[in-house]
């Protein structure tokens, strides 16, 4: 199912799919090992997952839900937009996200996602993704 995605490391941050149900849902996850050149920088003394990179994987996640369906599966899923993101708890190296998309309505040209990442079952990051279903060449 990952190699439904048009991303290569190191800009994939899905490892792997637990659930995935074409054009609905997806279960996925993303192990931050603490070996990510980000982390560094991010921040020296207390590295920290970056916020923008759990919605860059959960908009991933979503693309996978979204390229299994036969309907879209010659389409390049892009990152539209985002909503109602919060950032409820951090993630710090060593752990692994569960990143679930719930896909609420998807149509020819793009649809919207819900989505969340959590650790251990708490949330570290919810929003609403909005994907556009661009020509894939």
């Amino acid at each position: 199912m990952i190699d439904l995605l048009p991303h290569r490391p190191p800009f994939r941050f899905v490892d792997s799919v637990e659930v995935c149900e074409p054009g609905q849902r997806v279960v996925a996850r993303w192990r931050v090992s603490g070996d990510e050149a980000w982390l560094a920088g991010h921040f020296p003394g207390r590295p920290v997952v970056p916020g923008v990179l759990q919605v860059e994987a959960l908009a991933q996640a979503g693309a996978i839900a979204v390229l299994a369906d036969p309907r879209y599966r010659d389409r390049l899923p892009l990152l539209g937009g985002v909503e109602d993101v919060r950032f409820p708890r951090l993630v710090e190296p060593g752990r692994e996200l569960t990143l679930t998309v719930d896909i609420e309505k998807m149509g020819g040209r793009g649809g919207w996602g819900r989505a969340t990442a959590s650790v251990d079952g708490a949330i570290t990051c919810r929003a609403r993704l909005f994907f556009v279903l661009a020509p894939e060449g």
